[in-house]
């Protein structure tokens, strides 16, 4: 089986190019941010502090998370209820950066993510996949943006979705976020020694995908 790592930062368009490069190429897409923001969204419905490790790992016992797949998009159910567009706002985006530091929260996906890969073609995303989750993937890839263009990218996708925030109000989250992750004690964002680093920031999301195909396709002729 052929593993594919992409890390990078919030925003940095991971989700939306991985599953495009995955769609063209046949591969299972693996969304590995969803899991965490639907563990923050589980954490924020319990009343409990996502930065407080007792009372979220109190909640894991009775956790129920699954994934699906429709028409090619990977879905997100919390408790048997679909949750894919409810992970996606500002509040969660910051509880899952509050979760993704618990040793007991990546523990708990660490399986679920191997498993996956395993057993198909995989394109998994995340922040600590070519470090941590998939250290022998075949291709890693550290795809980012300045914090200017995803904070614009994020803020466009959220207003379209009729909520209502200022781009100032995004950037300061995606900076927020950055700042978090990569300072967390445990899995940190950052670059694996042997990733390729693809800065889209000049890119438009065509040029992107592109971009992805072309890294991947010359390490995989190697």
């Amino acid at each position: 089986m052929i593993s594919i790592a992409i890390d990078g930062p919030s925003g940095a368009g991971k989700s939306t190019i991985s599953r495009t490069v995955a769609g063209k190429l046949g591969y299972l897409y693996v969304d590995t941010g969803a899991l965490y923001r639907t563990i923050g969204l589980y954490v924020l419905r319990n009343g409990s502090d996502p930065k407080n490790e007792q009372q979220v790992e109190a909640l894991l016992p009775k956790l129920r998370i699954n994934m699906g797949y429709q028409d090619g998009v990977q879905q997100m159910f919390l408790q048997g209820e679909n949750v894919t567009d409810q992970i996606r706002t500002p509040e969660v985006s910051m509880a899952a950066s509050g979760v993704s530091a618990h040793s007991c929260v990546r523990t708990y996906l660490l399986d679920l993510q191997r498993r996956l890969a395993r057993e198909n073609n995989v394109i998994m995303d995340g922040r600590d996949i070519g470090t941590v989750v998939l250290p022998d993937a075949d291709v890693k890839i550290f795809l980012t943006a300045s914090s200017a263009v995803r904070a614009k990218r994020r803020f466009d996708e959220l207003i379209a979705k009729g909520q209502d925030i200022t781009y100032e109000k995004v950037l300061e989250d995606v900076e927020k976020r950055d700042y978090a992750d990569s300072h967390r004690a445990i899995s940190p964002l950052k670059q694996a020694e042997d990733a390729v680093v693809a800065d889209t920031s000049r890119m438009d999301f065509e040029e992107s995908v592109a971009l992805i195909q072309k890294i991947i396709a010359d390490h995989l002729k190697k």
